[in-house]
């Protein structure tokens, strides 16, 4: 299912508010009715008057609202399933959101300089599939291998370190779990890109290279930050981040170790700062990988179904004016709307 027109659904926001306001004009109501006597004396005085039927007329009106919004955005169902065959690569990418990344040693920081990378090599992406993996003590799959680009795009968007409450960074479980990504098609190049400043607390990121490099995925290294170092910063403050003892604390680009995890999972180490040269030996490395034929299954028609919902916000419409706000005499027997009063007795 999709939306043709997806900006009329920002509209549903309006719904909490109109249901705000409701209540709260019911409160002031209820307040004023107050100043004329009892409540339930007024009930006897009043026995046509009923408590919930002008609650029943105002659901149906917001629900009637909501369906004609979602008419609007135009709904549709995919009809036919097309296999498509493309010639193309499998790319797992494994990002570092631990803390260290939001060191600026590279401009606008770590994060987002990898960030923008990861970008421009999606948006580079045309026939080819790819997956993305966040780590740092911990690590979790964000994004299985697609070819969706525009979801790969918006979950990297998301991405901060506040996700992964286990801070540290293990790159051999980023690089174990990115290996787990891949599809099983034969031939097809396959590559890892794990972008991080190296500081690896955990261990054995070597070995889990070797094992991906053993299955035909080669293990790209890319650093991101400087060997001299860079103090921590705390978000939303002007302070870094501090030790036990108070000093504050510089994470540094551990680049031997990343050159030997490259050197391990047979890939390369790219070197990222605030020049272009990062990109453009990404690129480069991409283009040798092998390509091979793909297949992708999608949705190729698409039928309209705005109207579904026109008709039933029809309905509502109908039913809250055949709805009245007063008791029916004609209807009294049925009891939809029981009102305690003289009119029960």
């Amino acid at each position: 299912m999709r939306f043709e027109s997806p900006i009329y659904l920002y509209a549903l926001a309006l719904i909490p508010m109109l249901v705000a306001l409701h209540y709260a004009m019911a409160v002031v109501r209820l307040r004023r009715l107050r100043r004329y006597g009892d409540p339930d004396l007024l009930r006897e005085l009043m026995p046509d008057v009923s408590r919930w039927r002008p609650e029943a007329k105002f659901w149906l009106l917001t629900m009637a609202f909501a369906m004609m919004l979602v008419c609007l955005a135009r709904p549709q169902y995919g009809t036919k399933l097309d296999t498509s065959t493309r010639r193309g690569i499998e790319a797992v990418i494994a990002l570092d959101v631990s803390n260290s990344m939001l060191a600026q040693d590279v401009s606008p920081s770590r994060l987002e300089k990898a960030k923008l990378l990861i970008s421009s090599l999606v948006g580079s992406m045309t026939d080819d599939k790819v997956g993305l993996v966040v780590f740092a003590g911990d690590a979790f799959v964000q994004l299985p291998i697609t070819s969706d680009y525009v979801s790969a795009k918006m979950f990297l968007d998301n991405i901060s370190p506040e996700m992964i409450s286990v801070q540290g960074t293990d790159l051999a479980h980023a690089i174990d779990l990115a290996s787990r990504c891949f599809t099983q098609q034969d031939g097809v190049g396959r590559a890892i890109f794990v972008i991080t400043d190296g500081e690896d607390n955990e261990g054995g990121a070597v070995e889990a290279a070797r094992e991906a490099a053993k299955k035909g995925q080669r293990v790209y290294v890319l650093g991101v930050g400087s060997p001299d170092g860079s103090p921590i910063p705390i978000p939303g403050t002007n302070r870094f981040i501090t030790d036990n003892g108070g000093t504050t604390v510089v994470s540094r680009l551990n680049e031997a170790m990343c050159r030997e995890v490259a050197q391990a999972g047979q890939g390369a180490y790219i070197y990222v700062d605030n020049s272009s040269s990062a990109q453009s030996a990404l690129f480069g490395h991409v283009d040798k990988l092998a390509k091979a034929e793909m297949e992708s299954t999608v949705y190729s028609e698409y039928n309209e179904h705005n109207r579904d919902f026109a008709w039933i916000a029809l309905a509502l419409l109908a039913a809250e004016v055949l709805i009245l706000s007063r008791r029916n005499r004609y209807l009294s027997r049925f009891r939809l709307f029981r009102q305690r009063g003289l009119a029960d007795k």
